[in-house]
């Protein structure tokens, strides 16, 4: 991406949560443009609205904080209004200016900012999220309409959106980073007690039954659900006395974790939430060096039948968890290592660069837009 103008991020995602596709992203776009990350207000103790910043990872991280409730806020909460005047007062309008958006519910915002190119990189399909904004489908419609550019984070996704964004959608499945997890491969130690492990946010994709069931049928195995508990009731995870909970872990420590696995766990349920789901951990596993098991959804199933061992049930977890273990690593990692070269990061963040300033070029030549109806009011 070039040097002119600068790119601002906004996401429902804190740049401080789990380290996933925005920040393995937009991390390498700021190598070569200013970057602004700008996140959902925050509700704390202080007399009026007022910005936070902060920089981190060669990001500037921002986000609004309001007098209120101390959890979190959706762009849309009444309390976030001042938010677009608090950002133009601090980034300015910029010529050639790129404005990126996680979540349809950050469209206004996004226009307030006045970007020559406005990007839509559609992740996940969160109006099928528990707790989602009422409307949200609508708005999804609206941003895919207004947006310039359009990447989708996996097939089914890219299938539910290609139609509303013609022309202008293109398909990025989630990517990995294969050398953060070669650390893994020289960490694994063969355990008495073999150990199956999930990493990621446990919350209502998540199988809850099935992680039970196979604690259950396997007494003698270890199983570690690692990650941060989210949109669900902590005192309903299930518990017995080999499956354990270690909460999140930084992207750094991945490795290490990975590494005192035997093999590695994807057991999402089958419903709304996970019909467009493509798990980032998929790719992250393998270059880790894991056999993986994982319930059939559906990208999954389309991406990766011949690396991916695909059960229904904790009977199906508990037989492959005993089969997997015993596969021979260098079989495995030859049909890998071509997804992994193909899906790295750094090919993906360099491919979306091109593509949009192909669509920054493509505006550049075209004839000045009309002036906005009202003050304040951007023309995308």
């Amino acid at each position: 991406m070039s040097s002119r103008g600068d790119l601002v991020v906004v996401s429902h995602v804190r740049w401080t949560w789990v380290w996933q596709r925005p920040q393995h992203l937009v991390s390498r776009l700021a190598a070569t443009r200013q970057t602004s990350f700008v996140e959902e207000p925050v509700g704390t103790r202080v007399r009026g609205p007022r910005l936070g910043e902060e920089c981190r990872d060669g990001v500037r991280r921002l986000w609004l904080e309001v007098d209120g409730r101390a959890d979190r806020l959706g762009f849309d909460d009444p309390a976030a209004g001042g938010y677009a005047d608090a950002l133009i007062e601090r980034l300015g309008h910029r010529a050639g200016r790129i404005v990126w958006i996680y979540t349809p519910m950050a469209l206004p915002l996004a226009r307030a900012l006045r970007p020559d190119v406005l990007v839509y990189d559609v992740m996940d399909d969160l109006a099928a999220f528990r707790n989602a904004p009422a409307g949200l489908r609508h708005v999804q419609r609206e941003a895919l309409d207004a947006a310039d550019v359009v990447f989708t984070g996996g097939r089914s996704l890219h299938d539910g959106v290609a139609d509303l964004a013609p022309g202008r959608t293109f398909l990025f499945p989630s990517g990995v980073e294969p050398e953060h997890y070669a650390a893994a491969r020289r960490l694994r130690r063969r355990h008495e007690r073999p150990v199956a492990g999930y990493v990621g946010v446990i919350d209502e994709r998540i199988d809850l039954d099935l992680v039970a069931g196979l604690a259950a049928r396997l007494p003698e195995w270890d199983v570690e659900m690692v990650g941060p508990v989210a949109k669900i009731d902590a005192a309903d995870l299930p518990q017995a006395p080999n499956l354990r909970y270690p909460g999140m872990c930084p992207y750094d420590r991945l490795p290490e974790v990975m590494g005192g696995f035997d093999v590695a766990l994807m057991p999402f349920a089958l419903n709304e939430a996970t019909r467009s789901i493509s798990p980032t951990k998929t790719l992250e596993y393998l270059a880790a060096g894991l056999p993986v098991v994982s319930t059939r959804v559906p990208d999954v199933v389309a991406d990766y039948p011949a690396v991916v061992d695909l059960r229904d049930d904790a009977d199906g977890f508990a037989e492959a968890c005993a089969l997997v273990r015993q596969h021979e690593p260098d079989q495995r990692d030859a049909r890998v290592r071509p997804l992994l070269a193909l899906r790295h990061w750094n090919t993906m963040a360099a491919r979306m660069a091109e593509i949009i300033e192909r669509a920054a070029g493509s505006r550049r030549l075209d004839p000045p837009a009309a002036p906005a109806a009202a003050a304040g009011e951007a023309v995308a």
